[in-house]
């Protein structure tokens, strides 16, 4: 089973678990019911990961658990138990060092266990609101794959000098725009030689919720 058929599956048990119909989980992410049954039956290309935060929030659950990240999950009652994943440990990115790339060590605050076979290589912590229309708030964990580039519309992490951002990227023949998801905040447009200044670090492929507990 890929990657995208484990989303689908684990879709469709929460749903039906719910007790959900199409129209009921229509009218809780605004998303059509021909949607909805497209993604559950694999009637379309990919599920952008915008979406599946909405999803997973009108399903209770977190995204981590409808990729396939997590197990188990709490909202879903299972027969006996399930054995833990193999666990590896990714960086977790939080304030950017000036002049230092972004994995150096200075920048990493912790680490953090992701399953073996998540195609992911850091983390970052997100602050302020500017992806709150996407699900992505303050405090939240995003998981970025490394990449040089990303598609158009896709979310990422964005090296802006000395600070990493996260953005919807947009390329055009001749500038960058880089979206937030919160229309308080203006697109940032980059032309000419501005456009030599954007590092694109990696793409996002998934967050979570994360209640980071002090320590003693």
């Amino acid at each position: 089973m890929n990657d995208l058929e484990l989303v689908r599956k684990r879709i469709k048990a929460k749903r039906q678990a719910l007790g959900y119909s199409y129209q009921d989980l229509a009218k809780l992410t605004k998303l059509s019911k021909s949607t909805l049954q497209r993604y559950e039956t694999g009637n379309i290309g990919n599920l952008p990961i915008d979406k599946l935060g909405i999803l997973a929030k009108a399903l209770h659950c977190d995204p981590a658990y409808l990729m396939g990240w997590e197990t188990a999950d709490e909202g879903m009652a299972a027969a006996g138990f399930m054995p833990l994943p193999e666990m590896r440990r990714v960086p977790l990115v939080g304030h950017i060092a000036c002049g230092t790339p972004i994995l150096a060590q200075e920048n990493i605050e912790e680490y953090l266990d992701v399953p073996q076979g998540a195609r992911v290589d850091f983390c970052l912590l997100c602050e302020g609101d500017s992806m709150i229309d996407a699900g992505i708030v303050d405090g939240d964990i995003v998981y970025i794959r490394r990449e040089p580039d990303v598609e158009n519309g896709q979310i990422a992490a964005v090296r802006l000098g000395d600070e990493a951002t996260l953005k919807r990227v947009y390329r055009f023949p001749d500038r960058m725009v880089l979206q937030a998801e919160n229309r308080s905040y203006p697109p940032l447009t980059f032309v000419g030689e501005e456009m030599n200044e954007i590092m694109i670090e990696g793409c996002a492929v998934g967050w979570v919720h994360w209640v980071r507990h002090k320590r003693p």
